[in-house]
């Protein structure tokens, strides 16, 4: 095809606009490997991206979406070959590189990953960079010290999203007993169903704090909201517990006290899941596509064409979208 339709998003008098268009292929930027892209996913960033909200954009134009899978169309990398079903997370798509909502997508060869085998390239894309990174923080807390023994609950932050909901599913598999917090009181059965032992409400979690240390309840947390939530959760960490934190929705501004980091020895875990090693990598595909229930994820996943990414990025950012979307491309 000499075009291909894109969601395209420049910048016209200083102001974001976006729409659906066909681009010309050779518009595509340059890259190792060209991909003819099957699924994309939505993600709070790309809410942002699609909505012409500040924070994810850096440069224009650009075509949004942060995750793509599809098959290798051609490739000038010994390593991958036309045929292959890939999947291309958390390297930076739609920030500064041409991203996934886009029929044809131009890549580094580094960028890509096999398609996990028992996995469909829908299926990787249901899990998606959310799903990577709710891995990614199992793997931190796991390297942490954290065993389904541990001597306590483990809390999800934002449990109801994409990050959170795979995070709960994968805790529970694993033999945790998993605390979800939500300020959404509707959706506990939904959480219940992903495996959640409690329920724990967002406005309780963020009391304001009366101490700088609460009773030890948390042996570990994976938080994707930030601000009070991550204040509260370090308060209540048990001794060398740790918090595997990826999300600043609820504020970047941590307030608290040294206290947890040294009288209780707590562990504050930053997850990016772009500065991420080729071997961990692999390892997170690899633990995703054995620890992750494959029926509870087709469960939480809704699938919507191309077209519909802007009513649903205005949904994603009002925080009224539960566990995770596909968008299908081709």
């Amino acid at each position: 095809m000499s075009t291909f339709k894109a969601v395209f998003a420049q910048q016209i008098d200083g102001k974001p606009q976006i729409s659906i268009q066909q681009i010309d292929r050779a518009s595509l930027p340059p890259g190792d490997v060209l991909v003819r892209v099957q699924y994309s996913d939505l993600n709070y960033k790309d809410g942002l991206a699609v909505t012409g909200r500040p924070g994810v954009i850096r440069k224009y134009p650009m075509i949004p979406g942060i995750d793509l899978a599809g098959v290798v169309e051609e490739s000038s990398s010994a390593d991958w070959k036309s045929g292959d079903e890939v999947v291309v997370t958390g390297c930076g798509l739609s920030e500064t590189a041409w991203g996934g909502y886009a029929e044809l997508a131009r890549v580094r060869a580094d960028w890509l990953v096999r398609l996990p085998k028992g996995l469909t390239l829908k299926q990787a894309m249901a899990i998606g960079t959310a799903g990577f990174t709710a891995m990614q923080c199992v793997v931190a807390l796991e390297r942490h010290g954290l065993v389904p023994v541990s001597g306590g609950d483990v809390l999800v932050t934002g449990a109801a999203g994409g990050v959170g909901s795979i995070a709960v599913a994968i805790l529970a598999k694993l033999g945790y007993r998993v605390a979800a917090s939500t300020g959404r009181a509707e959706l506990g059965d939904y959480l219940r169903s992903l495996g959640a032992s409690e329920i724990v409400d967002r406005n309780t979690l963020n009391a304001p704090a009366k101490r700088p240390l609460d009773s030890e309840r948390w042996a570990g947390a994976v938080d994707t909201v930030g601000g009070d939530t991550l204040a509260a959760i370090v308060r209540a960490l048990v001794p060398n517990g740790s918090v595997a934190a990826c999300g600043v929705a609820g504020g970047a501004a941590l307030t608290t006290t040294v206290f947890p980091f040294i009288l209780r020895g707590v562990n504050l875990l930053g997850i990016n899941s772009v500065y991420v090693s080729r071997s961990d990598r692999l390892l997170i595909w690899d633990r995703l596509s054995r620890d992750l229930p494959l029926p509870l994820l087709d469960s939480m996943t809704q699938e919507a064409p191309l077209e519909s990414v802007f009513d649903l990025g205005e949904k994603i950012i009002a925080g009224a979208i539960r566990g995770r979307t596909v968008i299908r491309i081709s």
